[in-house]
């Protein structure tokens, strides 16, 4: 069995030559990259991926984050492709075919039927002198030296190469298309991911008390108010505006500070001109105020109305930390 030092120098060697493989990769960028990109911005149709065996899994992946980044794809395998999935490709389709050595027997099956639709092929492989590549409208040559495998056969590198040049892909397309984060929130509704953009402060304060007193309220009442509205802290309203706020840490220092607090009001110890944030802001905007201020609360208001606070422990509850 391989010692500590011997499974680290092992795991070193393998991302040492799998990110040598990847590097490589620029030298083999052409106009061949360029006018795919070109010609899937210029379609009315969408991206047909497709593979066989660790090439298949791949295809997924690249088909997963062109969709998320708005280039409307779908993955179908090579081997279904032959027994009825060729139903998928419609005619302004692009399809674009994943291997590795650009001959299996799938492949030589497939192409010639995809070429009988009148649609553009796109190959993304490690021999440009193969059947696939021959074929292809369009070669992305992902070539690599050696497998990460000491063996070298188990797809590693090769598997590696080709995620990178569909990430480039899908990257080119983006910034070509203008995908802004406001199109990426609309794809990406669900999980934490979500949550960060699309969760607005109004969805966080609504579940929450609101605690207020008034500049005269006594502080044993201010107490009271922070104790039973958890939340704190307190805004101190007057006639409708907020004109201060007093913490759990307000209340310590006054502790520290005066011997007798029975004549203190809430405005002996608030704090004048509160940090506040609008409803309608997005809940990841009120951490970044949050943590710029060094504070753990926050006043919210609607219309310059005073509807509530939110907590730091309001957006870690949510996963927006």
């Amino acid at each position: 069995m391989k010692n500590s030092n011997d499974i680290l120098s092992t795991a070193r060697k393998t991302i040492e030559i799998e990110a040598n493989a990847i590097k490589n990769l620029i030298n083999f960028l052409d106009e061949n990259f360029e006018n795919l990109v070109k010609t899937i911005i210029n379609s009315n149709g969408r991206v047909i991926v497709t593979g066989i065996g660790k090439s298949a899994i791949i295809g997924n992946k690249i088909v997963a984050t062109l969709n998320s980044t708005g280039s409307p794809a779908i993955f179908m395998h090579a081997a279904d492709a032959i027994h009825g999935d060729l139903g998928i490709i419609l005619k302004d389709d692009i399809v674009i075919c994943i291997s590795k050595s650009g001959n299996t027997p799938e492949i030589k099956v497939l192409i010639p039927l995809i070429k009988n639709y009148g649609n553009k092929i796109a190959a993304i492989t490690g021999n440009k002198n193969s059947y696939l590549a021959e074929q292809a409208n369009f070669v992305l040559n992902s070539f690599v030296e050696i497998e990460a495998c000491p063996n070298n056969l188990a797809p590693t590198s090769s598997t590696t190469a080709q995620l990178v040049i569909g990430d480039a892909l899908a990257v080119c397309l983006l910034e070509l298309n203008n995908f802004s984060s406001k199109d990426f929130a609309k794809y990406h509704p669900g999980g934490i991911l979500g949550k960060k953009l699309y969760l607005r402060v109004k969805e966080l304060v609504a579940t929450n008390e609101v605690p207020k007193v008034s500049p005269n309220t006594s502080v044993k009442d201010v107490i009271v108010e922070i104790s039973t509205k958890r939340l704190g802290t307190t805004a101190v309203i007057d006639i409708d505006k907020i004109v201060g706020i007093i913490t759990d840490g307000d209340i310590r220092r006054m502790l520290e500070n005066y011997e007798m607090i029975n004549h203190l009001v809430a405005s002996d110890i608030m704090g004048e001109n509160p940090i506040s944030i609008s409803a309608n802001e997005m809940a990841i905007n009120a951490l970044d105020i949050m943590k710029k201020n060094d504070i753990t609360q926050i006043l919210v208001t609607d219309n310059d109305k005073y509807i509530g606070v939110v907590h730091f422990h309001d957006l870690l509850k949510e996963g927006i930390i």
